[in-house]
């Protein structure tokens, strides 16, 4: 039985869920997510949480938030499910094996902030997390390795301010004015 964050990711490696980068560079990677998320209270959802990654290692790191993960493939739902019993989280955090447009539906606006690791193309990425998070959350996307993908006429649009992130690991944006 996993016992730490690390078994978890490594488990959900092992079962393809995670890609071929290290475990040690995906959970520092998941960090930048819950560094950008500082100042943030209430309620996170992860869209296409897949194996888990950032939203095991936010709901790790920050007890204090209340973590939603949302992906449509039950076979990852199933395992998230079975690790966050593992983990003992049951009371904070929970997993929905559903498409986000349904999620967006009945929950839109809800959440302080969303977070996505490799859910899409930039544009439904954004608009999808922009729907889900409440006037004054936040949104944090993983970034590419080199350019800039975020259009500037939809991030405005989306009623976002793009935030400077030193580390360039993720993409930052405040909905509606956030502190």
């Amino acid at each position: 039985m996993p016992s730490s964050i690390s078994d978890v990711l490594r488990e959900s490696h092992r079962l393809g869920f995670l890609g071929d980068r290290p475990i040690d560079e995906v959970i520092a990677h998941a960090r930048s997510f819950v560094d950008a998320l500082e100042g943030v209270t209430g309620a996170v959802v992860d869209l296409g949480a897949g194996g888990g990654v950032p939203g095991l290692v936010i709901a790790h790191d920050r007890p204090d938030l209340s973590v939603t993960l949302v992906d449509r493939r039950s076979k990852r739902t199933d395992f998230l499910s079975r690790m966050v019993m593992r983990m003992r989280w049951t009371d904070r955090v929970e997993v929905v094996s559903r498409d986000v447009e349904s999620v967006v539906a009945a929950s839109g606006g809800v959440f302080d902030a969303a977070v996505a690791r490799g859910f899409g193309p930039p544009e439904t990425t954004l608009e999808f997390a922009s729907r889900l998070v409440r006037a004054g959350g936040r949104i944090v996307i993983s970034e590419p390795p080199t350019g800039d993908r975020w259009d500037s006429k939809l991030v405005a649009e989306l009623g976002l301010r793009r935030r400077h992130q030193a580390d360039g690991r993720v993409a930052v944006f405040d909905r509606d004015g956030f502190t």
